[in-house]
């Protein structure tokens, strides 16, 4: 495993996205559990999508107009519910005191939701991985895996730490409703706009 591959992957996990996003919101309205449970969610939310490109599936979106169209508008509609939810208190930003099971549940199912409906993710992975396996790997299939494993382990540490950071400043938004209430229409807009950038998105 080289140094490039490490330092990529991690430019790639700390960049904003729906993931980011959501591990953030979960923070700031159900505290440092749900911040733990939404990066855990998001991790698994990449395993399709590896999976995809190391067996080479994600070769078919890429040629598939049909498939990554259908994919993408899947994706987009799923974030353009999330600002909706965002926004009518239902959503990622509802405040509870404390996070029930089932909302536990809940949480790590919209996690795994928001990655694996973003088709971009598939084709990242297709071309991103195979950079990092030498030509004259005896065990192809075997070095992604690996390598695979290291980024999720990077995404999980690094969603861990941006909702630990939402949770430690929780009390000090939720106590203010204006604050709040500007905060969740930022995150439903962002939502709307990641949304918008998902359907502008060409294979």
């Amino acid at each position: 495993m080289s140094l490039d591959f490490l330092l990529t992957s991690l430019i790639v996990v700390v960049s904003p996205g729906t993931g980011v996003l959501f591990t953030l919101a979960t923070g700031l309205s159900r505290g440092s559990r749900a911040s733990v449970v939404a990066a855990f969610g998001c991790t698994l939310g990449i395993v399709p999508h590896m999976a995809a490109a190391i067996m080479g599936l994600a070769a078919l979106l890429h040629t598939s107009a049909l498939a990554f169209q259908t994919f993408k508008y899947v994706g987009v509609a799923y974030l353009l519910y999330m600002a909706w939810m965002t926004l009518k208190e239902h959503g990622p930003l509802r405040v509870e005191k404390e996070v029930s099971a089932r909302s536990a549940t809940q949480v790590i199912v919209r996690a795994i939701l928001i990655n694996i409906l973003n088709p971009k993710l598939s084709i990242f992975f297709f071309a991103f991985l195979p950079q990092f396996v030498s030509t004259d790997e005896a065990r192809p299939l075997l070095a992604m895996s690996e390598l695979s494993a290291v980024f999720m382990l990077l995404t999980f540490v690094v969603f861990v730490g941006y909702g630990l950071f939402a949770a430690a400043i929780r009390d000090q938004v939720i106590s203010r409703p204006r604050v709040l209430t500007w905060m969740r229409r930022a995150f439903a807009g962002a939502f709307g706009l990641l949304g918008a950038k998902l359907a502008l998105a060409d294979r």
